[in-house]
């Protein structure tokens, strides 16, 4: 029955449509770094076919010869079996019942180590594998490795963030490619008192050979390198980034740019890289401190981690992850693509061509860049639209472990939704987040996922004057939700010290009752939102009379130069 109830998960997984994440953001805060002592991760799980809900896998007993069926998480592929180790722990989303969290980005790196016949480990299952037999995050990435040296690795090139309550990892892995099973990897611990992130690009560069409290990683990482030919040099020089995962344009504007964002809103020091993260990468003959560089490694990357200039908190955490390049010349409320309302989105694709024509200026960029067709760029920044679903986790040594963790937990674009908390001891997870309610061409009234896609697509239409009302409301509720979290965690610790069983109900309760009335508030305010916007207008309550009253602000008069100097007379009132 036990075997059945796993292949029942994984097969519902599968009918619920297509996962595909492979443009998300990470950042890792270590305890000394954070404002409140404790270790933090986020993630932003970012596709356009990525339908966000909140997983949930019950604490499970298991018989000797049990077997694992592996789905891969992208695309529900039948990948093998594994054998089931006997006892599991509970996962709720992506952190277990002992606090330890993982979140990931996908770098790709080389295609030619892509893929490798007959492996059946994929990054997706190496994740929620390791949450459910590891109690820390050393322990994680001891099952992830050996997984992947014992059945293969099915993925492209990732990057990890793994936290517990006392340490947090950044451990990055690439398969060897055909003929060979396995994969190639290194994890370093974030020092006390520091942050790291990443997004989509391979960031560990060179690394410590003889320090395994810090550093670990496969043994033949360097060797392999050097017998497919992509590194020369001594082992102390060898860079895992750029050797596996060399940085060009793209790797540094659409993906480094987002770390360094999230950097440079708690330090002053990251100035130095920004034309680094615009996509001017420097390949020069020795490195700053007069080193050669042989491999011709980036010579001007940022550093894997920095020391913030304050304490990181719990609301610095969203704020990195609803970043649109703000403050910055590349904000994207600021161009042309922002329309007259300052939308910081834009449509995908990413990037789109264009043939110069007669267009005088055109003519002269592509004769500057000696190219006949032009290809241009939109801003790839954390906050997106297409985000699935986003978190931030707390992992806190001074409370018991299902009380210790808190997921705080959001559907669709992290600059909208709202961070619900859900405690990692949950024993059942809210209906309007659980998994099946809904569904990405199945649309369900009261799922999360659709309720917070209503608002943030009408805020979409005219962003700066409706964002600002979701944005604090967003603020009222998500420091009310702190606060509920500081009493209850005082609550609930007493209560695990006198009835486990009951403080886990009692922290249960609040995580989904919380998360219901959010939605059910979310969808009350969409209503209203509709309202007072519908048709271009501002409509507000006019007390006594029938009719509301009726503002009508057009496009703005930068806008209107823009259309008078775009028309010349076509529209001029003569």
């Amino acid at each position: 029955m036990k075997k059945l109830f796993f292949v029942f998960i994984t097969i519902f997984l599968l009918l619920n449509g297509q996962i595909i994440s492979t443009a998300c953001t990470n950042f890792l805060i270590t305890k000394g770094a954070s404002a409140d002592g404790s270790v933090m991760i986020s993630y932003n799980a970012d596709s356009h076919t990525l339908f966000g809900e909140l997983y949930f896998w019950p604490a499970m007993d298991w018989h000797e010869g049990d077997m694992l069926d592996i789905y891969e998480w992208d695309t529900g592929k039948y990948l093998g079996q594994i054998p089931q180790v006997l006892h599991t722990y509970s996962v709720v989303g992506n952190m277990n019942e002992f606090q330890v969290a993982i979140g990931e980005t996908t770098y790709g790196g080389l295609p030619v180590l892509h893929h490798q016949k007959g492996a059946i480990m994929d990054y997706g299952s190496l994740i929620y594998i390791a949450l459910q037999r590891s109690k820390t995050a050393r322990e994680a990435i001891g099952v992830m490795t050996q997984l992947v040296e014992r059945f293969g690795y099915a993925s492209e090139g990732e990057s990890f963030s793994i936290a517990d309550k006392n340490e947090v990892w950044i451990f990055e892995m690439i398969g060897k490619g055909e003929g060979e099973k396995g994969a190639v990897w290194v994890a370093r611990r974030i020092p006390d008192g520091y942050i790291s992130g990443h997004a989509n690009h391979a960031r560990i560069t060179t690394f410590p050979r003889n320090d395994s409290d810090n550093c670990i990683f496969a043994s033949d990482v360097v060797s392999f390198a050097r017998a497919k030919g992509l590194y020369k040099g001594e082992d102390k020089d060898f860079s895992f980034s750029d050797t596996y995962a060399p940085v060009d344009f793209e790797g540094a504007r659409f993906c480094e740019i987002r770390v360094w964002a999230g950097f440079n809103m708690v330090s002053k020091a990251m100035n130095p890289y920004w034309n680094y993260v615009k996509g001017e990468i420097n390949h020069d003959a020795k490195f700053a401190d007069g080193t050669p560089n042989p491999n011709k490694y980036a010579t001007n990357r940022m550093p894997l981690w920095i020391k913030p200039d304050r304490k990181v908190t719990l609301n610095d955490m969203t704020a990195f992850l609803a970043d649109h390049l703000e403050g910055t010349e590349l904000d994207m409320s600021k161009d042309l693509g922002a329309g007259p309302y300052g939308n910081p989105y834009r449509w995908r694709p990413l990037t789109w061509k264009v043939v110069p024509g007669d267009d005088a200026d055109l003519k002269k960029m592509a004769k500057k860049f000696k190219k006949d067709t032009l290809v241009f760029c939109n801003e790839r920044a954390a906050g997106t639209q297409q985000t699935g679903f986003t978190f931030v986790t707390q992992s806190r040594s001074w409370l018991p472990d299902h009380v210790g963790g808190v997921f705080w937990f959001g559907v669709d674009d992290p600059a909208s939704t709202v961070y619900t908390p859900i405690y990692c001891g949950v024993s059942r997870v809210p209906q309007t987040f659980e998994r099946g309610n809904g569904a990405m061409m199945q649309f369900s009234e009261n799922s999360a996922f659709w309720v917070f896609n209503q608002v943030t697509n009408l805020a979409y239409t005219r962003y700066n004057v409706i964002h600002p009302e979701i944005d604090s409301l967003k603020t009222v509720l998500e420091t009310k939700y702190q606060k509920y979290v500081t009493a209850i965690d005082m609550a609930a610790e007493q209560m695990y010290k006198i009835d486990p069983k009951t403080g886990r109900e009692f922290i249960t309760d609040f995580s989904v009752n919380t998360a219901n009335a959010l939605v059910y508030q979310w969808k009350d305010f969409y209503h209203y939102l509709f309202m007072k916007y519908m048709d271009g207008n501002i409509k507000t309550p006019n007390p006594g009379h029938l009719n509301p009253h009726v503002k009508q602000p057009g496009y703005g008069a930068d806008w209107y130069r823009r259309i008078a100097t775009d028309t010349n007379e076509k529209l001029l009132v003569k």
